[in-house]
């Protein structure tokens, strides 16, 4: 319960080739408890969401400028959903927007800059609507294998998963004052497969010990899910549900820090073995919006249904998702606020 009080009440191709070989000695178990979806893994956002009327639904949908994020803002626009999208540039982000035929607003949000997050939520607050959906899905990832810090703390941690924790945390209110309200984290199958062995180095956020872009990015995707693992536990009796996912192996903006010869690889494998911008929104949109999902809450999906992984990593390990919503407080606690039941009046 302290916990609870504590974050609502703050509230190359070879380097790419093994993401997409076959999981060995890993097990991928569908969840009974969660209905199945009846999607497979060639479905397009289009097609999950298909004869959905969303209209009178705000979502907030981060990384909107590319990729699968503007997919998401794009599918969810064309259901009526009103979305806000955001991207590090302004400029970008309504750029992104025109594009979109739909109800959309731009908003300029940089994961990196903790002051950014915050004004971009009271921003969001100006729009004096309860928010159904937040798909927290921008993410970066670095291509050099050089280690960067943001206040001590590795880069691919901070914009992954700090900003938005954040995020989430400062716009909790209005997801509250939801019917349903949904957290969507995009994480990756990188959270089993690329993490640190031992889980999240809790003692060595700078990753000065050891340090790779693969193993930085794997350990802010095992973040996602351990936050959305707690997150569900803290919100149990709210309508607010968390979900995290990996939407498939997709050739987005993601690699633009790789360098040219990777990057060339990486279409290259994407193309044959890899999913379109259009299937691997199909997960983030189903988790956002199915009827099936009204009241599941921690679960991770792949291919648009909720499974278990079993012999590697730490993705249901409930004592280092208590351990990392400490430390993600401890870290960002400047810039968190406090819960309050919003009133009645602030709405339109």
């Amino acid at each position: 319960m302290t916990s609870r009080r504590k974050f609502l009440g703050a509230a190359g191709a070879t380097l790419i080739a093994p993401q997409l070989s076959a999981c060995g000695g890993v097990d991928k178990l569908p969840v009974a408890s969660v209905p199945a979806s009846g999607f497979g893994a060639d479905a397009t956002a289009e097609q999950v969401t298909e004869g959905l009327d969303l209209r009178g639904k705000l979502a907030v949908v981060t990384g909107c400028t590319s990729g699968i994020g503007f997919e998401t803002m794009r599918v969810l626009a064309k259901r009526g959903v009103n979305v806000v999208g955001t991207s590090r540039s302004k400029t970008r982000a309504e750029e992104a927007c025109r594009k979109v035929i739909g109800s959309t607003i731009a908003a300029q949000l940089d994961l990196a800059d903790f002051d950014s997050v915050a004004r971009c939520a009271d921003d969001i607050h100006t729009l004096r609507s309860p928010i159904d959906i937040l798909i927290n899905n921008a993410g970066y990832r670095g291509g050099g294998n050089e280690r960067q810090l943001i206040n001590g703390v590795e880069k691919h941690f901070v914009i992954n998963h700090l900003g938005h924790f954040i995020l989430t945390n400062r716009l909790m209110d209005r997801l509250y004052m939801s019917t349903q309200g949904r957290i969507v984290n995009v994480a990756s199958r990188a959270a089993y497969r690329g993490a640190p062995d031992e889980g999240i180095w809790f003692d060595d956020l700078a990753m000065s010990s050891e340090y790779s872009d693969s193993l930085a990015y794997g350990q802010s995707k095992l973040a996602n899910v351990l936050f959305s693992l707690k997150l569900a536990e803290l919100l149990r009796g709210t309508r607010i549900t968390t979900n995290s996912l990996h939407p498939g192996v997709i050739n987005t903006d993601i690699d633009r820090n790789l360098n040219p010869i990777t990057r060339f690889g990486f279409g290259v494998l994407t193309a044959l073995n890899g999913k379109t911008i259009e299937e691997g929104a199909a997960t983030s949109c189903y988790v956002a919006t199915s009827s099936k999902l009204g009241n599941i809450s921690g679960r991770y999906f792949e291919d648009c249904d909720a499974i278990t992984i079993e012999n590697k990593g730490h993705m249901q390990d409930m004592a280092m998702a208590d351990k990392l919503l400490q430390k993600s407080i401890e870290l960002t606690a400047d810039w968190l606020v406090e819960f309050k039941a919003p009133r009645k009046q602030d709405f339109e």
